[in-house]
């Protein structure tokens, strides 16, 4: 059994990350399962008592959501209509158990490619925190994800924040997902949508799919053919295979095969679409 520290204040934590290896744990809902054991080997450093890394604030900047910021932390903040879509997959992230402890950093530290948070993060142009004894560093979210359970998080780091600026919070997102269930399910496919609007016409779009790549992906052709267009009931029709379906990587697994993914990626996004058109 190794030592286990739970500092209060940042840098404390940062010192024992440099003083050598250790398991960064916060709310433990992806850390435990991945183990096997009954308990984490090695020297184990608690994040959870740390209050600057919990809570979301709002700056001239933008917003600054702190890496053990839990999902029901998330559901319960007054935020605009363009975080809908982050909130409407807080709801999918497990049970309310697990909304309760889990954390948006460790969500993202986890880098699956089913994410659920993922996708919404993208089409808010979130950045992440970085922290290192010797100081910090920020990294685009898409950047800092590099491939299934892969981030650029390097020896000694640890993520403190994620933030979103302040142009991302404006217009309105959604936000859905396929499983083989309702509820408590890894996604087949899932997409984000966050639409800026202007006299009844889309002036510009974000949209993402994840669990259809290795990692979650922006689809920028098809932002580039929304932007402009009417958002009318017809909106969907532009998600074409074309320009959801063949952006993408999916794999085949237990859960679907890579067609099906293809086909249910573009099913998502123009029910999603069509959906957010609605009065």
């Amino acid at each position: 059994m190794g030592a286990y520290h739970r500092p209060r204040d940042l840098s404390a934590a940062l010192t024992v990350l440099a003083a050598g290896p250790v398991t960064l744990a916060a709310g433990c809902t992806d850390l435990f399962p991945a183990t096997g054991n009954r308990a984490l080997p090695g020297d184990v450093l608690d994040l959870t008592a740390i209050r600057e890394l919990r809570g979301i604030t709002r700056t001239d900047q933008g917003w600054r959501i702190g890496a053990t910021t839990t999902w029901s932390d998330i559901l319960r903040a007054e935020l605009p209509p363009a975080f809908d879509g982050l909130k409407l997959a807080a709801r999918e992230v497990g049970s309310v158990q697990i909304q309760n402890a889990g954390t948006l950093a460790g969500n993202l530290c986890n880098a699956s490619p089913a994410a659920d948070g993922v996708p919404c993060l993208l089409t808010l142009d979130a950045e992440v925190e970085l922290a290192h004894a010797n100081g910090r560093r920020h990294l685009a979210l898409g950047d800092f994800l590099t491939g299934p359970r892969q981030t650029a998080l390097r020896v000694g780091e640890v993520m403190t924040a994620v933030h979103i600026p302040a142009r991302a919070g404006s217009g309105v997102s959604g936000f859905v997902k396929l499983g083989a269930r309702r509820h408590l399910v890894i996604s087949i496919a899932m997409a984000a949508v966050r639409l800026e609007v202007e006299a009844g016409r889309i002036s510009r779009a974000y949209v993402a799919v994840g669990a259809c790549s290795a990692v979650a992906q922006r689809l920028t052709a098809l932002e580039q053919a929304l932007a402009g267009a009417p958002l009318t009931a017809d909106i969907g029709a532009l998600a074409t295979p074309a320009l959801v379906g063949d952006a993408l990587s999916p794999i085949d697994d237990i859960r679907a095969d890579a067609p099906y993914r293809r086909g249910a990626a573009t099913t998502l996004v123009a029910r999603l679409l069509e959906r957010m058109a609605a009065p």
